[in-house]
């Protein structure tokens, strides 16, 4: 009797394990997948936020969300807009859609390819509410190419490269062939919104995407992608706009470019940080991604009417040195396992769209075509990245290319005929004006900051990668002042052997020329879609 007693309490503890684990297994399967937050900052310079050490502009949200999360130290862009914009939306390199040389300017007809699947494609597959607010510039010479034909559910923003950020007009004036073309470029869905003249765009984006948030379901997974006009200059006639509330913040920057640039980078902090309350408010925060990220480095020392700052990294963007193409950025997540550090694992912009996808719910793996790779365990974990290798760039019309293999970097050919190869400190700054606001966030670590070692006294001349190669090592000497070609060839011949084998695989540039049936004067002043794609029988270049 005792026995058989002790075999029925037997079975009834392993009936009741069993069930234990069943329910276990459902809850973890049922467990919803994270709302994704991706923040794309236009422009923004390595020595512009308080996280890698700059003492000149105050970002204490910014801090707090890096401090908190992953900071990531050794990630790489495209050098400019368009590129890494498509990068993000695909997983795949320029160099595999065509978009590889400059920028969509307003009446240039091509645009992210149409046969490409982007990411909120992806994300609506595995059940996402899809939200865009800000800019595209992906395309948008045809209804086809923008947000709402291509995965968001909504969108808010504009389409074109850069907007006045008041009045939200975009003049193409600085392109010689779209001189006086200028028009109205903000939308809500596929509708201009004329509304809101006068309300800075930063602000106009942090409110709508609060908005957003506060009228989502959070039992649904969310995906917002809000790619700020911060901190990219805006029309050539008054190209550094912010609220005076903001310019007043920074008196003590003497410099009347750097003063407005710091304003609009303090206007992006907040913004981040409304977002950042807006999420807390809905009960989402818990389960969210935020991933932040420049497009590609800052346009510095007056380069594109702007004063953002790479310090101490050299050249600025639309360069293929560090200061163009070494991205800040960060991710934020109670899901990340070790939080509060830096990783210096390699990685690039085509590795968000996997990952977001693995974190979403769905395999990766069974992406195809993707030039990158989920990297999760790297940021969430410290596993060691699996990629080890970077192409920054080739451009086959600029001539120009670069590659990043382990610590090593070989980078050819000359843009701006070598006037933007410097190293640019940033402008106003002496010891006795600093910020007094800057770096005051608690954190588990000094800034992640970059430290040049001694300049060489040939650093000017060292390197003319117009006449042959030149070769670095990042890790050694971050601020590229030692080209070691001269002594490393091997490693300078992989190199080159590396960059023919990704331009055997390069597709052709979708560049366009200019049509003047985009000009925004044929459609009521405001920039619209002028192509139908189903009417084969009109050139493009007819009026």
């Amino acid at each position: 009797e005792f026995e058989t007693a002790v075999m029925a309490l037997d079975c009834k503890e392993a009936l009741l394990l069993f069930l234990i684990t069943v329910a276990l297994s459902e809850s973890s399967s049922s467990q919803q997948p994270p709302h994704i937050i991706l923040i794309v900052a236009d422009d923004l310079g390595w020595n512009d936020v308080g996280f890698h050490g700059s003492d000149q502009i105050p970002t204490p949200n910014l801090d707090s969300l890096a401090y908190s999360g992953v900071i990531l130290g050794n990630y790489y862009v495209s050098p400019i807009c368009t590129p890494t914009r498509s990068a993000i939306m695909t997983g795949r390199h320029p160099i595999h859609t065509g978009l590889q040389h400059g920028v969509i300017s307003g009446a240039t007809p091509f645009g992210l390819p149409l046969n490409e699947t982007t990411l909120p494609q992806y994300l609506k597959q595995l059940g996402y509410a899809t939200h865009m607010v800000g800019k595209w510039h992906l395309g948008h010479h045809a209804w086809e190419l923008t947000p709402t034909y291509r995965g968001f559910d909504s969108f808010y923003g504009y389409y074109t490269g850069k907007d006045d950020y008041f009045d939200h007009s975009d003049d193409e004036s600085n392109v010689k062939e779209e001189t006086g073309y200028k028009g109205l470029d903000l939308r809500n869905g596929t509708e201009p919104v004329w509304t809101e003249n006068g309300t800075y765009s930063t602000e106009l984006f942090a409110t709508e995407a609060e908005r957003i948030i506060a009228n989502h379901d959070p039992s649904e997974p969310l995906f917002l992608y809000l790619p700020h006009q911060a901190v990219h200059s805006g029309n050539p006639d008054n190209p550094l706009q912010a609220p005076q509330k903001y310019i007043d913040r920074f008196s003590h920057i003497q410099h009347p470019g750097r003063r407005t640039f710091a304003a609009m980078v303090s206007a992006l902090d907040d913004a981040v940080g409304n977002v950042t309350k807006a999420l807390s408010a809905r009960g989402m925060l818990d389960n969210s991604v935020i991933v932040f990220t420049t497009d590609n480095g800052g346009p510095a020392a007056g380069f594109d009417m702007n004063y953002a700052n790479n310090w101490p990294l050299r050249g600025v963007k639309n360069t293929l040195w560090e200061g163009g193409v070494h991205g800040t950025a960060f991710i934020n997540s109670p899901l990340i396992k070790q939080p509060k550090r830096i990783t210096h694992e390699l990685l690039h912009v085509c590795d968000l769209l996997p990952t977001i996808y693995e974190l979403a719910g769905g395999d990766s793996t069974k992406l195809r075509n993707l030039d990158g790779t989920n990297v999760w365990e790297t940021i969430s974990q410290g596993a060691q990245s699996p990629r080890v290798e970077v192409l920054h760039n080739i451009d086959p019309k600029r001539k120009t290319a670069a590659l990043r293999y382990g610590d090593y970097k070989v980078i050819l050919g000359e843009a701006y005929k070598g006037v933007w190869d410097g190293w640019y400190a940033p402008e106003g700054v002496t010891a006795a004006n600093h910020s007094k606001g800057a770096n005051h966030v608690l954190h588990w670590s000094e800034p992640l900051q970059i430290k040049c070692g001694a300049k060489p006294a040939n650093v000017t001349t060292n390197c003319k990668p117009a006449e042959a190669p030149c070769l670095f090592n990042i890790k050694d000497d971050p601020c590229e002042f030692n080209n070691i070609a001269g002594w490393n060839q091997p490693m300078l011949s992989f190199l080159l052997g590396r960059l023919e084998a990704y331009n055997m695989t390069a597709v052709p540039i979708r560049n366009q020329p200019t049509d003047p049936r985009g000009n925004p004067k044929y459609h009521g002043g405001v920039w619209s879609p002028w192509v139908n794609l189903t009417d084969t029988g009109v050139s493009t270049n007819e009026l």
